[in-house]
């Protein structure tokens, strides 16, 4: 019985024991850093910017006359042609505007007429007087008493005459303002807003109200971007973009920049510039208002060397901070040499992503493994994960 209890006990002190070196073992081969390789493929710099998808053409379609709203023929994503009513403004008071100037105007053409009549009998006692004066049947001051009632005549008639054109002038604003009754369709288009029901009424007093809104082609759009003014030095026409927007999580847009334009947009001192890029519309998926996150592609690599910019950023507990005086390198990774030790490399960079940067010059090549964490113990030692630990009861 002792001889069975003693060889329990020695195989149990056997197992930890072996336990116990296997797993110091793995923490001595367990590397203290974790890496990533240097990658070909792709790289491109980009500039990111929001905006609001807008269509090109916007047309606010308002009312030049006050009155009450009698008809609405048009609603939201209503397409409209060209001239096609939309609207219609109770007539009846503007109706009666018309008749009152056509009176008006047949009031003062019937004044013109009487005025000419008067002209011609005035010229007629002048002529006949000044005949008369020569034989002295008729004494001078006759004369030029019949010159004076002829010239007052003819004022007569002047003054007649621009009534009646102001007359027709009137007539011709009270038929305009009828017309102005029928709301039209300026253009071809879809109506993206409309801002007025039956039997409102609209006032025209101050400033023109906006009756609806209308978009004349939703399948060609734009995005009005405004891009910081650091940025905006490296972004021209042409340029291809891509961009995403909330409605659509797992789809990419495409487009094009057409202006940058050059005014300056300042808010709470911060200068940024319009850019508009065009989008193409086709499926009508796009709608105005949307908010779009802009991606603007300045410069691309098909095949270059990247490092990760974790990589660019570690940096050792008990190294050196990197030298950046003249004649030392701007930027260094650290190298995983084998046996676990860091190799020190200068390195030359370019193109910045968001996960990698182009490796312009350096000793690394595709597949080396950069340091990019430390790998700490529970004690704060650098190493690996800690070994196993065993309770012995």
């Amino acid at each position: 019985m002792k001889k069975g209890i003693a060889a329990l006990a020695a195989l149990v002190l056997a197992g930890a024991a072996a336990y116990l070196l296997l797993g110091w073992q793995n923490v001595k081969k367990a590397p203290p850093y974790r890496t990533a390789p240097v990658e070909r493929g792709e790289i491109a710099e980009n500039v990111l910017a929001t905006g609001t998808l807008n269509a090109v053409t916007t047309v606010q379609v308002g009312s030049q006359v006050s009155g009450t709203v009698m008809k609405i023929s048009a609603d939201f994503n209503s397409r409209v042609r060209k001239g096609e009513v939309i609207a219609r403004i109770d007539p009846r008071l503007f109706e009666a505007s018309v008749l009152q100037a056509s009176g008006s105007l047949e009031n003062a053409r019937a004044a013109l007429e009487r005025a000419e009549v008067l002209v011609v009998d005035t010229e007629r006692t002048w002529r006949r007087n000044r005949e008369l004066v020569k034989d002295g049947f008729v004494a001078q001051a006759d004369v030029d008493s019949a010159r004076t009632a002829y010239e007052t005549a003819v004022a007569q008639r002047k003054g007649a005459e621009a009534q009646v054109k102001q007359a027709e002038g009137a007539l011709d604003a009270a038929e305009t303002n009828l017309r102005y009754t029928t709301i039209l369709s300026p253009v071809d288009g879809i109506v993206i807003s409309r801002n007025v029901d039956a039997g409102q009424t609209v006032a025209a007093s101050f400033q023109t109200p906006t009756l609806f809104t209308i978009a004349q082609d939703l399948t060609k759009m734009q995005i009005d971007t405004n891009v910081d003014e650091a940025d905006i030095g490296r972004l021209r026409a042409g340029l291809q973009t891509s961009f995403t927007v909330d409605a659509y999580p797992g789809r990419t847009f495409q487009g094009e920049v057409v202006q940058v334009r050059n005014s300056p947009v300042v808010t709470q001192n911060v200068v940024t510039y319009n850019v508009v890029v065009r989008v193409d519309n086709g499926d009508l998926a796009l709608k105005p208002g949307m908010t779009a996150n802009v991606s603007f592609r300045v410069r691309e690599v098909a095949e270059a060397l990247k490092i990760p910019n974790a990589a660019l950023r570690f940096q050792p507990s008990d190294g050196k901070k990197p030298e950046t005086g003249k004649g030392k390198a701007q930027s260094r990774v650290y190298l995983l040499e084998a046996g676990g030790k860091l190799g020190e490399v200068p390195v030359k960079i370019g193109i910045r992503a968001e996960k990698h940067t182009q490796l312009l010059e350096g000793e690394l090549k595709e597949g080396d493994p950069l340091a990019v964490e430390e790998v700490r113990k529970k004690d704060g030692n650098s190493g690996g994960q800690g070994g196993p630990r065993m309770r012995l009861f």
